[in-house]
């Protein structure tokens, strides 16, 4: 009969769903772009350029999912993540298929509006074009008040002389 031990080493494992689904990855203070090579229940592998470490906790984000993992193993730009919690696979497999799924998630990525720090510099040009123009105009108006005041001399000596 096979003791407890050999029957845990010879558990089969969960199938994986073979799959390529790009994500979020933020390890740290940081984020990256990662791709979802397979998924199950609870794991996940990726594939990311970003040198995370095993052992380390990471989070990803597809769509309005969050999977938080450890990292198991890792090789190269691959690492084997397991979550504590159930991994909604249909969800995050399908975000990209449904048309209406897809137009809510367009909606609400944060990656696609424009950063705090970007409307800050477009509302500075739009207040520096603002100022130039009021200075432009400013000194058309005291430019063409010189110009007036220089050629009213000449002219009236000219009426003047003229008998007007």
């Amino acid at each position: 009969m096979p003791t407890r031990k050999s029957s845990q080493a010879h558990r089969p494992r969960e199938l994986r769903r073979r799959v390529v689904v790009p994500a979020r990855l933020r390890h740290g203070n940081s984020w990256s772009d990662a791709c979802i090579l397979n998924i199950s229940s609870r794991g996940l592998m990726i594939h990311t350029g970003r040198p995370i470490l095993r052992g380390a906790e990471v989070e990803l984000r597809r769509g309005d999912h969050v999977i938080v993992a450890r990292v198991m193993w890792r090789d190269g730009g691959r690492a084997g993540l397991r979550t504590e919690d159930r991994v909604p696979i249909e969800d995050i497999v399908t975000l990209g298929q449904s048309p209406a799924l897809q137009l809510t998630a367009a909606t609400q990525d944060r990656r696609k509006q424009p950063r705090a720090e970007e409307r800050s510099r477009i509302q500075g040009r739009a207040v520096e074009f603002a100022g130039v123009l009021v200075i432009a105009i400013a000194l058309a108006g005291a430019g063409a008040t010189m110009i007036e005041g220089a050629l009213a001399r000449p002219l009236a000596a000219a009426e003047a002389v003229l008998g007007r």
